[in-house]
């Protein structure tokens, strides 16, 4: 399976880090049964990222539901050394991994290595790092995430330059390669980021901490039909 076989032109991918973990399975039937396909898992070490967040455990505790409704679970690294956790993901039911521009110079062995696990690959950049340097170091990558915010942190305000680094991002990959955008995702500018390029829109406190999450969803796919 690859990304093109997954997307529906664009998506909207709920950002699993900031779902309320007590009710975690039960807010990915809910959002399943809504509709979403694809799931973002965001993986913090402590070190890249100040926070400890989640891991394999975890997603190999919510695989099935995935597997049972042909839901996707695309793991986002924010960690020092992401090929050491390549294997471990794909165990725990993994199908995409993404990792940072930032700690790896020479993206192409470890893109190698997950293919040849299976897992679909991508690469992420910080709001430091200028599109042009990752676009030039991207490869065949599936997707390049684009962060709207620094990484680490659910919850935190858009950064509005991030719009017009998806419009140069866009302008320097090829067309099969996705564009993802991170952080800060939300109605008042998802619509813009889709004009701009992205096709795939992780979506946090935007859907996690609304009341009806099932309207947030379908609110904010419908704003980038």
């Amino acid at each position: 399976m690859a990304w093109r076989d997954w997307i529906r032109t664009v998506e909207i991918e709920p950002s699993l880090y900031a779902a309320d973990f007590a009710y975690l399975g039960e807010q990915v039937d809910v959002l399943l049964r809504t509709g979403a396909r694809i799931f973002h898992f965001d993986v913090g070490d402590g070190h890249f990222v100040e926070p400890i967040t989640i891991g394999p455990i975890v997603s190999q505790a919510i695989a099935p539901i995935f597997r049972a409704k042909g839901g996707i679970l695309d793991v986002h690294l924010m960690v020092d050394n992401p090929e050491h956790h390549f294997e471990m993901f794909r165990k725990a039911g993994a199908d995409h991994v993404t990792f940072h521009h930032e700690v790896v110079p020479n993206p192409a062995p470890l893109v190698a290595r997950a293919r040849e696990l299976g897992l679909c690959v991508g690469i992420a950049f910080n709001p430091e790092t200028e599109p042009e340097e990752v676009a030039a170091t991207a490869g065949d990558v599936d997707l390049v995430l684009c962060m709207g915010v620094h990484p680490g942190y659910s919850g935190q305000a858009f950064m509005p330059e991030t719009t017009d680094r998806v419009r140069r991002l866009r302008e320097l990959l090829p067309d099969e390669i996705h564009i993802q955008v991170d952080g800060g995702v939300g109605m008042e500018n998802v619509r813009e980021l889709r004009e701009a390029g992205a096709d795939l829109f992780v979506a946090g406190s935007s859907l996690f901490a609304q009341e009806d999450q099932v309207a947030a969803y379908r609110e904010l796919s419908a704003a980038v039909q």
